[in-house]
């Protein structure tokens, strides 16, 4: 959790999003459900391959990769006007 930083006590906040997934063994996750901001995002200039079309190519791969992306979307950085867009809040307070 480099990026993620824990607001002040008494920030005034515009927006949030309020999600905190705990697992069965207890542990603890915060999540965040954007799917608003997709009506505001540019499109990606180099859109990701259809699913069929990246494992054809991978079929004639010699070598397979595989990465655990549960922890990706935070080891990204964002551009300092976007960040007050990603804030989560949970019970343990406001995080950016």
């Amino acid at each position: 959790m480099d990026f993620i930083r824990k607001m002040g006590r008494n920030k005034l906040v515009e927006i949030t999003t309020p999600v905190l997934i705990t697992w069965h063994d207890g542990k603890s996750r915060l999540c965040g459900d954007f799917r608003a901001l997709n009506n505001y995002t540019k499109a990606d200039r180099y859109p990701e391959p259809r699913i069929p079309h990246a494992l054809e190519k991978l079929e004639k791969s010699k070598y397979i990769t595989k990465m655990d992306c549960m922890k990706g979307f935070h080891q990204n950085g964002a551009k300092t006007n976007s960040i007050k867009l990603l804030r989560i809040i949970c019970h343990m307070g406001i995080y950016e």
